[in-house]
Order: structure tokens, then sequence, then C-alpha cells
């Protein structure tokens, strides 16, 4: 986690907006959407308070590119398993599937920021949008791997049972004191997709 600034600082604008984001996401990890203010944002920023309405429209649209940032992490920690799992087809795809049960991914804070995404999604229709993006960019990325180990399969709904599944899995472990390990969460994802797919 960043450290918070004691005083206003002076950056150049795409780091502004950029300590802004991340501040939001801090903010919601810390307070839930509730405790989400244009002041809090500020203040967790260091940065004065009417600086958050130049570049966002308001607390909502810091909020939405909250989302869309931290949607990036967890897609850039999902590109990085699949990279490192080498180069066989059903490998590349459980690690993408299981990638989510270890840090950056499953991790207190980030569960507590997407909880606080999540209870938005029905009364911010911005907010909807982005998570139903990140939702689609995450199962299209299941449909892509499991065209390459599976080619010919129609692999819509087998992305969709495995993100039920993964959201599952990730959310308990992310809770803390799941009644499961990490290693058996994989093992689960794995059974899954053989049963599925095998």
């Amino acid at each position: 986690m960043a450290s918070r600034q004691s005083a206003f600082t002076r950056s150049a604008p795409d780091e502004r907006r950029h300590s802004l984001i991340e501040a939001t996401a801090r903010c919601l990890a810390e307070r839930g959407a509730a405790g989400v203010s244009v002041r809090t944002i500020c203040a967790e920023a260091g940065v004065s308070p009417g600086l958050l309405r130049h570049y966002f429209a308001g607390v909502s649209d810091a909020i939405a590119e909250a989302y869309r940032w931290t949607g990036t992490k967890v897609a850039l920690a999902l590109s990085e398993a699949v990279a490192a799992a080498g180069p066989h087809p059903r490998a590349r795809l459980l690690a993408y599937l299981t990638a989510s049960f270890r840090p950056p991914i499953a991790h207190p804070e980030l569960l507590a920021t997407w909880i606080a995404f999540w209870s938005l999604t029905r009364s911010d229709p911005a907010i909807a949008v982005v998570h139903q993006d990140i939702y689609r960019d995450f199962r299209s990325g299941i449909e892509a791997l499991v065209d390459e180990w599976r080619p010919g399969t129609d692999p819509r709904l087998p992305a969709v049972a495995l993100t039920a599944l993964i959201d599952g899995l990730w959310l308990e472990l992310s809770l803390g004191h799941a009644p499961f390990t990490p290693e058996e969460a994989e093992r689960l994802v794995g059974l899954w997709l053989d049963g599925l797919l095998g």
C-alpha cells in the first residue's frame, strides 16, 4: 500500500490524476463505498479538495476510473501467469484461472475494493458498465484459452461456469480462514476444467 502524503504536493497532470485513482481505490478498500467523498479521496492523495473535479466529473467518475485501473492490474497479473505457464494450452488456461488464488489478486485490500465496486453496480450505471467490461474481458480470456486447448468447442458456457467457480473460491480465500488452501482451490479448478472440457 502506498504511504499517505501529509501535505499537498505538485506533480505532473498525469501523475496527479493517477494518484487520485489510486487514492480512490484505497479509500474504497478502507471505508467502503459509503465512506468515499471528494474530501476523503483528496486527503488520501495529498492534494487540495478541488483537484478531483479538475480531473473527474465527480466521485462516481473517479470510482469508475479506479475500477478500470484495478481491473487492468488484475488483467496484467493474469497475463503474467499465462506467460509464465509455458506453451501447453491446458497449463496456460489453468494458470489464467488459478492466478486469482495468489497475490496480488487474492489479497484482502483488493477484495475490499472489489466489494465496494460490486456494491455500486446496481445503483451507478457508469460503474455497471465498467463491471460488465471487466467481466466480459475476463470471460473472453477464458474463451480464447479454451479455444487454444480445445479448438472447435463452444467456450461460452464453460467460461461462465469457470468464472463463477473462480469468483467463489477467490472470495473465500481473500476473506481469510477458507476451509481449503490455494493449492486445493487449484486442484478443484483442474478437476472442473477436465470435467467440463476434458
